[in-house]
């Protein structure tokens, strides 16, 4: 059954590990050891909840666009962007 991987790089160094079929995420040192530890996660997640098909998720990106707010006493005020 072939499965999706995301990967992101950890703050703290490393990688998270994200398949979107199951829900399954993970970490590791190195991509490889990330994948491996994913892998062994969603099989887990597999053998206890089996499915017969999983479908593909549909991969795209965007944009975030944040602003920053700062607090003054008990007032919630916006930074100016």
């Amino acid at each position: 059954m072939e499965l999706s991987a995301v990967l992101t790089s950890a703050p703290e160094g490393g990688y998270f590990a994200f398949n979107s079929e199951t829900g399954t995420t993970t970490q590791g040192e190195t991509v490889e050891e990330a994948l491996t530890n994913l892998r062994e996660a969603t099989e887990l997640y597999l053998e206890e909840f089996p499915v017969t098909k999983i479908p593909r998720p549909l991969l795209t990106t965007f944009y975030s666009f944040t602003r920053s707010y700062a607090l003054r006493g008990n007032a919630h005020r916006r930074a100016a962007p």
